[in-house]
């Protein structure tokens, strides 16, 4: 069976590769200067393309590699501490290493399998850089958190979670009716949602009533996806499938919350 060209592998991938360029260096012209730096550095010498990885890792694996060269690549930039405003949230402050393991996990989607081997260091190593990650990004927003669950040990995983990398839970429900009324209550800036509720309620429809009073971040974690992926209303921006790698959770809370991604009305 004849090899795949260097240029047939990494086609499909190169959208994806600038979008996460431009998260991990904090604009598009940035991020596609280092594209098309990887891509020059591919055709230069292909040994840099891991043929047994997928594909797509080994991609982003040789972009990472490009990106570290730059000495300017090795060091934060300071933050200010003086805003929470979303423009003023800047990816550069984020801590090199962290911020990488961060956008691999959040933005590409890799897990802490991957994310290690594209890294070279251990996957304990990937869960610790993700908790830095978030932690600074709480430093620069901390958000009030409402986890909507019917699980006490889940809703107690989801509190612990949220408490680790800096942001204050305000409250638990486990019903449609508790949501509501904890939402008005207390204001949160982030929604963490089940789908179905101890009474038989939907977590979908608690989030679309608290939706018409506030718009704020909502990722749903449940064992039923295919309730949110029916094609019959728009589908929620971030939706993790139990069981759940508290990375996973971790990432995509920073996630949300340094890109400002709001649910919107009737988003769930």
């Amino acid at each position: 069976m004849t090899e795949q060209s260097l240029a047939d592998l990494v086609a499909p991938h190169l959208p994806y590769l600038r979008r996460f360029a431009r998260a991990l260096t904090g604009t598009q012209d940035r991020g596609d200067s280092y594209a098309v730096a990887t891509l020059e550095a591919l055709v230069a010498d292909q040994s840099i393309f891991r043929r047994n990885m997928p594909p797509r890792a080994a991609l982003y694996r040789a972009f990472l590699k490009v990106w570290s060269t730059m000495p300017v690549n090795h060091r934060a930039e300071p933050f200010d501490g003086g805003s929470t405003m979303v423009a003023d949230r800047r990816i550069e402050t984020l801590t090199p290493l962290p911020r990488q393991a961060f956008v691999l996990a959040a933005v590409g989607q890799f897990n802490t399998s991957e994310i290690a081997s594209m890294l070279d260091i251990s996957e304990t190593d990937v869960r610790a850089l993700v908790d830095k990650a978030g932690k600074e990004i709480a430093e620069q927003i901390e958000a009030r958190v409402l986890i909507i669950e019917d699980e006490p040990l889940i809703a107690l995983d989801l509190e612990t979670i949220v408490s680790e990398i800096g942001h204050v839970v305000v409250g638990s429900a486990t019903t449609r009716r508790e949501a509501v009324e904890l939402a008005a209550k207390t204001g949160p800036e982030l929604i963490l949602a089940d789908v179905q509720l101890a009474d038989g309620s939907s977590g979908i429809d608690a989030v679309n009533d608290i939706l018409k009073q506030i718009n704020v971040p909502v990722i749903f974690i449940t064992a039923y996806p295919e309730r949110l992926l029916t094609g019959e209303r728009a589908e929620p921006a971030f939706l993790i499938t139990k069981p759940f790698r508290p990375e996973m959770v971790k990432a995509v809370i920073s996630q949300a919350l340094f890109f400002d991604v709001k649910a919107g009305n009737g988003s769930a």
